[in-house]
C-alpha cells in the first residue's frame, strides 16, 4: 500500500491493520463514500449524455421537468459532478479527521436522496424534483462541515463553504426556473460550474504534486505558497467577473491572467515526467484543459469565440477529465487493488480527452460540424464512462481486496 503524502497534508490513502471479517457488517456498497457515489456518477454520465442527445435531435420524445437544454447542464454539475465529489469528500474526510463519515443506512439514505432526484428529473413533476433536488447538497454540506469542526480540521473549512454555497446556487437555479428569481436560470449553472471548477483548483493543488512525486524517485516539487494563494484568489475573481459580470475587457483581462497563472503553476509540476504512468497523465491532462477554458472564455468576453468552448473546456476537459482520473485512482486504493491502470482504463482517458477536444474544437473550425461535434463527444464520454463500469461496478459492491474495512 502506497502512502501519499504533501506537505501539511494529511494522507489521501491511510494504512490500517487488516480487519476481521466479522466487524465488516452491512453491503459492502455502504461501507464509505466513494462506493454509491462513484458507481452512480459514472451510471448517470453513461445514460446522460446520450439522452440528451437523442432529446437535442427529436429522436427522444422525453419531457424532462425542466427544459431539455437545462435539464442537461443541471444534471452535468448537480448530478454528475457533485456526486464525485460528496463521494470523494466523504471518503478522504475520514483520513483528514479521524472521525467516521456516514455507513450504512446513514450512507444508503443520502444516496437514495441524491438518486431519487435524478429520476425525478425525467419522471416526475418539477415541485416533486426542486424538493427532492434541493435537499441534497445542504445535508451533505452539514455533515462534512460538522465532522470538519469536531476534528477541529480548520484546513478544510473552505471546501466545505463551497459545498454550501453550491446549494445555494442550486437554490437560486429551481427559484429563477420557478421564476421566483429574477435571473435567467443558466446564470445559476455558470455559477454551479465556476464553484466546482474552484473545488478542482483546490484539490489539484494537494493531489497532483503529491501523486507526482510519489510515483517520481527523487523529484521535489515545491509550492509557493504567495503564488498560490494569488492564482486561486484570481480564479476567483475571474469566475466571478464571468458569471455576474460577463462580457467587456476587464473580465478578458481577469480571466487572460488567471490563464496564465495556471500554466505557470502546472508548470512547476513537471508534467513531462509522467509519461508512460497513465494515472497520473491524465490528472496532468485534465488539469491543462482549466487554463485552456479560462482562455477560451477570456477571448469570449470580447467576442471572438463563443462562450460554450470555454465552458465545455471546464466542463469536459477538466471536470470530466479530473473526476474519471480520480474515479480510477481513489476507486482502486480504497478496494485494496494496485495503483496500475489496465490498457482498458487508458483507452477510457483517452476517450474522455477526446470527447473534449471534438466538443471544443470542432464547431470552433466551422459552426456547421455541431452536430458532428456533439455525436462524436457523446459516443466518445459515454464509451469512457461505460468502461469503467464495466471494471468497477464489481469492486465497489464486493468487499475490499485485501480484507481491510471501507
Amino acid at each position: 500500500m502506497v502512502i501519499v503524502m504533501a506537505p501539511n497534508l494529511p494522507p489521501l490513502v491511510t494504512i490500517q491493520e487488516p480487519t476481521p471479517p466479522s466487524s465488516l457488517n452491512g453491503m459492502p456498497l455502504f461501507r464509505l463514500g466513494f462506493r454509491p457515489f462513484y458507481l452512480g456518477a459514472a451510471l448517470l454520465a453513461a445514460l446522460a449524455v446520450p439522452i440528451w442527445i437523442g432529446m437535442f435531435f427529436g429522436r427522444l420524445p422525453l419531457n424532462p421537468a425542466v427544459a431539455p437544454v437545462l435539464w442537461h447542464a443541471h444534471e452535468m454539475l448537480f448530478g454528475f459532478a457533485i456526486a464525485v465529489i460528496v463521494g470523494f469528500l466523504m471518503t478522504a474526510g475520514k483520513a483528514w479527521t479521524g472521525l467516521a463519515t456516514p455507513r450504512g443506512p446513514a450512507l444508503a439514505a443520502l444516496f437514495v436522496l441524491w438518486l431519487a432526484a435524478r429520476l425525478a428529473s425525467v419522471a416526475s413533476s418539477y415541485p416533486v424534483y426542486a424538493v427532492l433536488d434541493v435537499l441534497f447538497l445542504p445535508v451533505v454540506a452539514v455533515i462534512f462541515l460538522k465532522l470538519l469542526l469536531r476534528a477541529n480540521n480548520r484546513r478544510n473549512l473552505p471546501l466545505a463553504a463551497l459545498l454550501m454555497l453550491l446549494a445555494g446556487s442550486n437554490i437560486a437555479f429551481h427559484l429563477a426556473v420557478s421564476e421566483r428569481l429574477a435571473i435567467p436560470p443558466v446564470n445559476a449553472l455558470h455559477a454551479a460550474l465556476a464553484l466546482i471548477i474552484l473545488i478542482e483548483c483546490v484539490m489539484a493543488g494537494r493531489v497532483i504534486p503529491a501523486f507526482t512525486m510519489s510515483a517520481t524517485p527523487g523529484l521535489k516539487l515545491h509550492n509557493h505558497p504567495g503564488m498560490e494563494k494569488l492564482t486561486l484568489l484570481l480564479t476567483l475573481l475571474a469566475l466571478s467577473l464571468w458569471v455576474f459580470t460577463p462580457g467587456g475587457w476587464m473580465s478578458m483581462m481577469v480571466l487572460a491572467t488567471a490563464a496564465v497563472l495556471h500554466v505557470q503553476r502546472q508548470w512547476q509540476w513537471q508534467p513531462w515526467v509522467t509519461r508512460g504512468r497513465p494515472l497520473l497523465w491524465i490528472l496532468h491532462v485534465a488539469y491543462a484543459w482549466i487554463p485552456l477554458g479560462l482562455g477560451l472564455l477570456a477571448l469570449a468576453q470580447i467576442g471572438i469565440v463563443p462562450v460554450s468552448a470555454g465552458l465545455h473546456a471546464l466542463a469536459v476537459g477538466a471536470t470530466g477529465g479530473l473526476i474519471i482520473a480520480m474515479m480510477t485512482r481513489t476507486a482502486r486504493g480504497h478496494t485494496g487493488r494496485q495503483l496500475m491502470p489496465t490498457r482498458a482504463e487508458v483507452v477510457a482517458y483517452a476517450l474522455l480527452v477526446l470527447a473534449a477536444t471534438l466538443r471544443v474544437f470542432l464547431p470552433l473550425l466551422s459552426p456547421t460540424l455541431l452536430p458532428v461535434s456533439l455525436i462524436g463527444t457523446a459516443l466518445a464520454w459515454t464509451a469512457a464512462f461505460t468502461i469503467y463500469l464495466f471494471i468497477y461496478t464489481p469492486w465497489l459492491l464486493q468487499s475490499r481486496a485485501d480484507g481491510r474495512d471501507g
